[in-house]
């Protein structure tokens, strides 16, 4: 008997620690005035530009963003290092990205009411590994106590709309009867605090999704997957070139060249309309009305690129109850973003209920994951 595919639970782990704007323009202009001071007579001379300090109003105006958590707040605040101090574990101690991947795991696997013996595989999709191997995926799958298999998968800020696809096809083919799959973004390690244009992008978080079978079809609160949609184009509009074979290059690498860089304008210009055609053909061919959709879970970068694509989408402006934002709050959690809208804003939707999560970013690349409620 075919198997129908199942979103049954997800989970979500939050950082204790949160930055707000002001907190984080604060210690960015002071940067920025030590910078000023120490290059004085260079700036004098021509031969070096000053920096320009932030603002708490530009952030929220270009972004949408006013707070963000991180795993440490100290380092990313202290002027003089301005990137996050995590200690640095033993080969025997859990990971961090095992460690917040886990509690989102085990609050998705308690809300479907399952157990790892019901679990057969775990994808760790996200932007960022902290090491090449073993695999994270690995790592938490003996956490958890899961028999079977677990990969890791970097499709960038789509890596969980790919995960989830990935998933989906696992339990079709009968190779699992569910997997996990896990979003833990530690993008605070990734950011060029120093950066002015970028400062305030990205916060960190861990979300877990649970995409199972059923031979019997749905059981009340299940998300159906009526279908997934990828796509991707290859762009440098955004990089990050951190990776072992900077260890081998003469000359190295500048630090900020292995941090997260991007040409925002055009990023907007390109993204925009291929996630706005993604989203509207997977529509069509699933012969689903836009209008009908009852709320869109979209990656969380951006309040106007979310504004735009709602609207390309739609044919009009969405509101808040169309298209949930927590980007406010978490800031761009990169593929974690969509799924914390969805664990949040899930609640009221009723039986019947067409859904879209969507993620989509650096690559560029962007996934499309249509669901219906039961």
């Amino acid at each position: 008997m075919a198997q129908t595919v199942l979103i049954r639970g997800s989970g979500l782990y939050t950082p204790e620690h949160s930055i707000s704007n002001e907190e984080l323009v604060e210690s960015f202009n002071q940067y920025v005035a030590n910078y000023n001071s120490e290059h004085a007579d260079a700036i004098a001379r021509g031969d070096t530009e000053p920096l320009v300090p932030s603002a708490a109003e530009f952030i929220e105006k270009a972004s949408g963003i006013k707070s963000r958590y991180v795993l440490d707040r100290e380092g990313v605040l202290d002027p003089e290092r301005m990137r996050p101090r995590l200690r640095t574990r033993g080969n025997d101690e859990p990971s961090v990205m095992c460690e917040i991947g886990e509690a989102a795991c085990r609050e998705a696997l308690a809300q479907a009411g399952m157990a790892a013996e019901d679990v057969d595989g775990v994808i760790v999709a996200c932007s960022n590994m902290q090491r090449a191997y073993p695999a994270v995926a690995v790592e938490l799958q003996a956490a958890l106590g899961i028999e079977g298999w677990g990969y890791d998968m970097n499709v960038a800020c789509a890596s969980a709309a790919f995960g989830i696809q990935t998933a989906a096809d696992a339990v079709r083919n009968g190779s699992a009867r569910a997997v996990l799959v896990v979003s833990p973004e530690i993008c605070s390690g990734h950011l060029n605090f120093r950066d002015r244009d970028s400062h305030f992008i990205f916060g960190d978080a861990a979300t877990a999704v649970l995409v199972t079978g059923s031979e019997t079809g749905p059981e009340p609160g299940d998300f159906e997957v009526l279908g997934t949609r990828l796509r991707t184009q290859f762009s440098n509009n955004i990089r990050n070139n951190a990776g072992f074979l900077n260890r081998s290059e003469d000359p190295p690498r500048s630090d900020a060249d292995r941090l997260f860089v991007q040409n925002g304008r055009k990023v907007f210009k390109d993204v925009v309309p291929m996630v706005s055609e993604l989203i509207g053909g997977h529509l069509r061919d699933l012969d689903i009305d836009p209008h009908s959709v009852r709320r869109f879970y979209l990656h969380q970068a951006n309040l106007g690129m979310n504004e735009y694509i709602a609207r390309r989408v739609l044919g009009r402006d969405a509101t808040r109850d169309d298209a949930p934002v927590i980007l406010d709050e978490y800031a761009n959690t990169s593929s974690a973003g969509s799924v914390i809208a969805f664990h949040k804003h899930r609640a009221d939707i009723a039986a019947g209920d067409i859904v879209v999560l969507s993620g989509f970013g650096a690559g560029y690349s962007a996934g499309s994951v249509v669901m219906r409620r039961h």
